[in-house]
């Protein structure tokens, strides 16, 4: 066999044993380094290459994944954007000198479908060794290693995404199943003759950042509560959550805590847990049954509506202080007090519907609202499902964009 013909032969074999050995490697399911540190030896070591660099944007973001015999300052001055994304094949560029890659030979561009993923450059090959020609052959068959090894590391860092994807929604749907037990239902709502509540939740992720309660306060008296913490998601979800049992235990106390001491103490829990980043609009109320006094504290939140069907009126409760954990301290705090003497309904909601909008309507849920409370032959659950009807309130809608929840009560005063 003549001597071209069986370095030929020996090449071959060498590239199979590689190209088997790496695959195996692949199979096994190498760490990522490994896999890298293969591919160095073999550039450096088995084809005597001295100088090499590995960009790629697998990650997708450009970025340096291994280098060789290169100085930091000849890779830290290469744009890839602008020195490399117009070469799609393999370049040789010995003798040319193209700026900032004129320390490198060769330019080999890995590619996955029609998508550029990787370039390598290579520089000093050992021309004595191995001589120009079958370092010309050495290009295609690093760029078909290159390709095996980062199409094999992409989807590996796919896989892994995914699990970490189904890791994150089923944790997700363990958050809104426990959220789900927080949240009041309309069954768990006080059973009273002259007092009919009726609630509305929907919220925009698995979990939300909003909230309402109604409770009891002793014998003769009620709490009415609807919050709303800035920003969505879990870490919403899981202020809202600290902020609930805060509420709770303090309503469990009320004998000692006046509305103004309430807030006063959430406010303070807020600054401490949120560091600053969430805050929360509170609309909070106490009912007596028996005198009919309605006392609240509008603590930043979208002014609920009163209505009263003997004059027929909207009144918007916007009395109080600032959203709870927007201030270090609470400069001033109004309570503001309501004689509820005619039959009158309340709606309560989060800025998920005073901010739903149309075109040429930015505020129309705010107006549908509004429009909906001003109906007097519809009491208040009915009420809060004409706007469920007239804004088509679901998942599906695109317009909805945040949570939504309302919070009715009606008031049936005892005539005297």
């Amino acid at each position: 066999m003549a001597k071209s013909s069986l370095e030929r032969f020996r090449f071959c074999n060498f590239k199979l044993r590689t190209l088997l050995d790496i695959t195996q490697a692949i199979n096994r399911n190498e760490p990522i380094d490994s896999l890298l540190n293969r591919f160095k030896k073999l550039l450096s070591k088995e084809l005597n290459i001295g100088k090499f660099t590995l960009f790629s944007n697998l990650d997708g973001q450009w970025r340096l994944w291994l280098d060789y015999g290169v100085t930091e300052q000849e890779y830290s001055m290469i744009d890839i954007e602008k020195d490399l994304l117009h070469f799609l094949e393999i370049e040789i560029t010995v003798g040319e000198d193209l700026g900032h890659l004129k320390s490198f030979d060769f330019i080999i561009p890995i590619l996955k479908d029609t998508n550029v993923i990787a370039y390598v450059l290579i520089g000093d090959v050992d021309n004595e060794k191995i001589g120009l020609s079958p370092s010309i052959q050495h290009l295609q068959f690093i760029q078909t290693l290159t390709n095996i090894i980062m199409v094999a590391i992409q989807n590996r860092e796919l896989i892994k995404k995914s699990f970490e994807q189904e890791r994150i929604r089923k944790e997700l749907e363990m958050a809104a199943k426990i959220q789900a037990m927080l949240v009041p239902s309309a069954e768990s709502m006080p059973k009273l003759k002259n007092i009919k509540i009726h609630p509305f939740y929907m919220s925009h992720f698995e979990v939300g950042g909003d909230l309402y309660d109604v409770g009891y306060l002793g014998k003769n008296q009620i709490y009415i509560c609807i919050a709303d913490v800035s920003g969505k998601g879990m870490s919403a979800a899981m202020i809202m959550s600290n902020f609930q049992a805060n509420l709770r235990a303090l309503f469990n106390n009320y004998k000692k805590n006046s509305l103004r001491t309430i807030i006063k103490t959430l406010n303070d829990n807020v600054i401490r847990v949120s560091k600053g980043f969430h805050f929360v609009t509170m609309f909070l109320a106490k009912y007596n049954l028996r005198t009919g006094i309605f006392t609240y504290v509008n603590a930043g939140h979208i002014p609920p509506i009163l209505y009263d069907f003997k004059n027929k009126k909207n009144i918007f409760l916007t009395e109080g202080c600032p959203g709870i954990g927007m201030l270090d301290n609470i400069p001033k705090i109004t309570v503001k007090k309501i004689n509820i003497r005619n039959h009158t309904k309340l709606l309560c909601f989060t800025d998920g519907l005073s901010e739903y909008s149309i075109e040429g309507h930015s505020d129309y849920g705010l107006l549908v609202a509004r429009r909906s409370m001003l109906r007097f032959d519809l009491n208040v659950k009915e009420t809060i499902n004409l706007i469920v009807e007239k804004l088509s309130l679901n998942k599906e809608n695109a317009k909805v964009f945040d949570d939504v929840t309302m919070l009715g009560v009606e008031f049936y005063p005892q005539e005297d």
